[in-house]
């Protein structure tokens, strides 16, 4: 299913804008009567998507060589409500989501970047990756939910 960078970035990026509508359904729900914990559950669920979507446009930048401005503007739509959808078919058409993930060294120089090596090392480990990533974002998850909602109520 995620052979390819460009896959696993549409996925998450679908997957962010319909977390996004069950946050925004959430909110609705509660100010038409609905009990708060909707806006919990929503808000629980469209921010552990956040977060992964976030640590995939950071995976796919590294591993397509992005310019950090462009790697900005995939992480940062995120925040805006639906545009991860946009984002992704700009990166698309740009050909910025084109290509296979590098899991072996080539003559290019920049292969032998640490962090390349790194990620090359993990991209040839997915499980490993994939374990690491769950573990990252939950903690992160877990730091935020008890730093407290946006807002500090």
């Amino acid at each position: 299913m995620f052979r390819s960078p460009g896959r696993l970035f549409r996925v998450l990026a679908i997957a962010e804008a319909i977390t996004w509508t069950i946050l925004i359904a959430a909110i609705i729900a509660r100010a038409v009567g609905a009990p708060g914990v909707v806006v919990t559950v929503g808000g629980g669920i469209h921010g552990f998507v956040f977060l992964a979507y976030g640590a995939t446009a950071i995976l796919v930048a590294l591993n397509q060589r992005w310019h950090v401005g462009v790697a900005i503007v995939a992480i940062v739509s995120a925040v805006v409500p639906y545009a991860t959808i946009p984002a992704e078919i700009w990166l698309h058409r740009t050909g910025r989501l084109t290509g296979e993930w590098r899991l072996a060294q080539t003559d290019d120089p920049r292969d032998a970047r640490w962090y390349d090596r790194l990620m090359r090392w993990f991209l040839q480990r997915p499980w490993v990756l994939a374990i690491l990533l769950v573990v990252a974002i939950v903690a992160l998850y877990v730091i935020l939910l008890l730093a407290g909602p946006p807002g500090g109520k």
